[in-house]
Parts: C-alpha cells; structure tokens; sequence
C-alpha cells in the first residue's frame, strides 16, 4: 500500500513538473512570437529575446535532469555547463541592453555629455579596491563592463574545466567547492556592477521598467545559485534525505533543486511577460505608421 502510494506521489511529481515546463514555454514563446510580430529595434529586441529565453532553458534542463534522460551524468552536466554558460550570455546582454537604452558605446567610445562625471558611491567590499566615490567617465564605464564580461568569460572556462576533470576522474569534493567560490565571487562582481549600473542612470532608465528587467536576471541567477549551495548543505548536514523526496533519486539535492527551478521558472516566464514587454514596439510601430499616413 505504501509502495503504490509512493509511485502514485512521483506521477504526480513528474506530471506536475511536465504541467509547469508546458507553462514556462508557453509563457516564454508567447512573448518571444509577440516581439517578431512587432519588430521595431532589432539591437534592443534581439536582446530581450535572448534574455527572455533563459526562464525555459532553465526548466528544460532541471526536467531532463529529473527524468535522467539517457542515465547519463556527463550528458547532464554538459547540459547544466550549456545553461550556465548561457546565464553568462545573458549577462552580457542585459548590460548591453541598458547601454543601448543610454545611447552608450564604450567601443565607440561615445558617452553622453549629460550623464558625464556623476558619481558612483562604491560599498564594502569593492571600497578594499577602489575609492569609495569615483566619477562616472568612459573609463569607469569600461570598468562596469569588464567586471559583468569576466563571468562572461570565467564561466565556460570553469564548466570546461569540470567536465575534463570528472571525465578523467579527478573530481574530489574540495575541488568541487574551490571551483563553487570562484563562481560566487565572479557572478557577485559582475551582478554588483549591474546594480550600480542600475543605480547611477536609475531616472534615465526609469521608462524602461529597470528594477524588473534587473529582478529577473538576478532573481533567476543568484537566487537559483544560493538555492542550490542551501539544499548541499542540508543534505551534508542530513536534514534532507532520500526517503522525504517522493522519486527514487541517487542524488537528493539535485532532484529536489531541479523540481523547484521547474516551478521557480513559470513565475520568472511570467514576471518577464511584465518586464520584457512587446507593448512599447507595438505602440511604436502604430505610432510610426500613423505618423506615415498623416505626410
């Protein structure tokens, strides 16, 4: 009786799961088809589309892992590497989204004489590193921009690394949280100067729905990283056994993480319905053709 009650709460984990991925892509290729249909500023839009992609790439790769698709743990982790390398990505272009909105280029080093020499107010612990005031110049600007690119570019250096070194089977668990701290530290930088991005042009910003945008990059980011290390430790710590999870898994703390960013995903796709809205493109365009018609 036990045993039937115990596969009937896994169907209804698994069904759940699959009802919640269905809803993630619905969500996500709902508002990625209405920004093709009104397809206004392709450097901005381009952008959102990638952003706006990673709430369902997140919950396909948790739903394959899962399932243990093919029972293959270097598949999955070449799939988590796929996911978090994106992340990077969409770091990347979060802040270029937000340059764009600016009229920024640091490449083309065009900065807009209004927003020239403001002040960016640094807090402990990049104070250790840099003056607590510094003004706001092409090369402050530049500064923001590597410290958001060197994710970009750590994070596939450490997922490359992981995966040679647990297909040479030399992977011990200190390495494995070596490999943890540096990933912390980097996304915090780059998360930080994206926050004091968002601080310095919040009034410039402010018709682009900002805060939002922002909430949903880092929400998914951080907020899925930090889960994870919490549901580690707690498995370390034995707080979290197999026999609490309703599916016969080797690795609790994985399943269990991958059902909650299964769920965590709807809310983001939803939350980036509000943020990345194709309303402002539609509205433009209408307004463009009106404008047309009126010469």
């Amino acid at each position: 009786m036990d045993l039937n009650l115990d596969l009937d709460r896994g169907q209804v984990t698994l069904i759940g799961s699959t009802i919640c991925l269905m809803l993630s892509l619905h969500f996500s290729i709902q508002l990625v088809t209405e920004h093709f249909t009104s397809w206004k500023k392709p450097k901005e839009q381009k952008a959102i589309i990638i952003i706006v992609l990673m709430a369902p790439l997140y919950a396909i790769v948790s739903f394959i892992g899962l399932i243990d698709f093919m029972g293959s743990k270097p598949f999955f982790t070449f799939l988590e590497s796929v996911k978090e390398c994106y992340e990077a990505v969409v770091m990347a272009k979060f802040l270029g989204l937000m340059y764009t909105y600016l009229n920024i280029s640091i490449s083309k080093n065009i900065v807009p004489d209004e927003i020239k020499g403001r002040q960016i107010h640094h807090s402990f612990p990049m104070t250790l590193f840099q003056p607590h005031t510094a003004h706001l110049n092409h090369h402050t600007l530049k500064l923001l921009k590597n410290w958001t690119w060197q994710f970009v570019v750590l994070r596939p250096v450490c997922s490359i690394l992981m995966i040679v070194l647990q297909m040479l089977g030399v992977y011990p668990s200190w390495v494995s949280w070596i490999f943890t701290i540096i990933l912390n530290i980097s996304v915090s930088l780059a998360l930080y100067s994206l926050v004091v991005f968002y601080h310095v042009f919040a009034k410039e910003l402010a018709p682009h729905k900002p805060l939002a945008k922002f909430l949903c990059v880092k929400g998914i980011v951080f907020f899925v990283f930090w889960q994870g290390i919490l549901l580690n430790i707690l498995v370390a710590l034995g707080i979290i056994k197999s026999h609490h999870f309703w599916l016969e898994v080797e690795r609790i703390q994985e399943a269990v993480q991958n059902v909650m960013v299964i769920v965590e995903m709807v809310f983001f796709a939803i939350l980036m319905r509000h943020a990345y809205s194709a309303a402002p493109y539609r509205q433009e365009a209408v307004t463009s053709s009106g404008d047309k018609k009126k010469e």
